[in-house]
């Protein structure tokens, strides 16, 4: 279980049978909830009937342009959980850097820590099939230059969340600081990437799916490296929770999927802005799977995160 992130528990939802521990500081001197250095993209979707095999050419059904990059959809889907966000990530000097923006402010997402780089922002090409499966392509572009030295100006927050789509140093300088300054750190590793043990070191929580469980290593490695919970995502079969070794499984929240771009990222941003909030752990996992089913009914990565309204509803409907 990783380190509580909050002295509050959840009034709604009390989970007496987790132990607590002091909280590093106390939750006013936290400039944020949840803090997210990561990517920015637009994304480019495509739906077609069935993916195209290698060499293959096939027929768009529809075509649209998102915001997206995984630290961007998690900043937002932070933010639509109702806590305090920010993100620390870079854009161009151009039109989509400018969108992305603009997306995340009206989100009400700290962007202070939004650079302008003379690099194109990134992109992210996708192709989204009539199943709800998808292929993506993703060109780094203006994320490739957030640079490790963020992690000197890392504002506070109680939960510190990272991905791959940025530099691997940048990872490393980020998740070393936020561990100093007693913040949960979260880390989803995807891309898959080979870990250094330094990084692992500094990890509380990583949320990898099953076949990025597999690029990394496995339970066991992650654990012997210092990794105190690993939550490895499963789609409709939920997820396996391993803490120090000990495994359980929690369902998966049931739906229709339409498309499960965004899934993951919804997954992560409710885990983290609940794990902020003071939930205990299980209790943060669960609420985050029916963020993450959620996100699977509706069309585009962030159109389909999901508000905390939403997800309270779909979990306690009798409320």
């Amino acid at each position: 279980m990783p380190r509580p992130a909050a002295t509050q528990p959840n009034p709604t939802e009390p989970t007496p049978t987790e132990p607590t521990a002091p909280e590093p500081t106390a939750p006013d001197e936290r400039a944020f909830d949840v803090v997210v250095v990561g990517s920015a993209n637009l994304d480019l979707v495509a739906t077609v009937d069935e993916l195209p095999g290698p060499g293959e050419s096939v027929r768009a059904t529809t075509y649209a342009e998102h915001a997206g990059g995984k630290g961007l959809n998690q900043a937002v889907a932070c933010a639509r959980m109702g806590a305090r966000t920010a993100f620390v990530g870079c854009v161009g000097d151009d039109p989509a850097g400018a969108a992305l923006r603009a997306v995340l402010e009206a989100e009400g997402v700290d962007v202070s820590g939004l650079a302008v780089v003379d690099e194109p922002t990134g992109r992210a090409m996708v192709v989204v099939d009539a199943h709800g499966e998808n292929s993506i392509v993703v060109v780094a572009g203006a994320n490739a230059r957030l640079d490790p030295t963020v992690a000197d100006t890392l504002p506070t927050a109680r939960v510190v969340l990272v991905q791959l789509e940025i530099p691997l140093a940048t990872v490393a300088a980020v998740t070393a600081a936020a561990q100093r300054t007693g913040a949960v750190v979260v880390l989803n590793p995807a891309p898959a990437a080979p870990l250094p043990a330094e990084v692992l070191a500094c990890v509380d929580v990583l949320t990898p799916n099953a076949g990025e469980l597999d690029a990394i290593g496995g339970t066991a490695r992650l654990h012997a490296a210092g990794v105190a919970t690993v939550i490895t995502t499963r789609g409709a079969d939920g997820v396996e929770l391993s803490e120090g070794g000990a495994v359980s499984r929690v369902d998966a929240h049931r739906v229709s999927p339409v498309d499960t771009v965004g899934a993951g990222d919804a997954f992560s941003g409710a885990l983290c802005a609940e794990l902020a909030a003071g939930l205990g752990l299980h209790d943060a996992v669960a609420t985050a799977l029916v963020a993450g089913a959620l996100a699977t009914s509706v069309r585009g990565a962030v159109p389909s995160l999901p508000t905390r309204a939403a997800v309270d509803a779909a979990r306690w409907p009798a409320r």
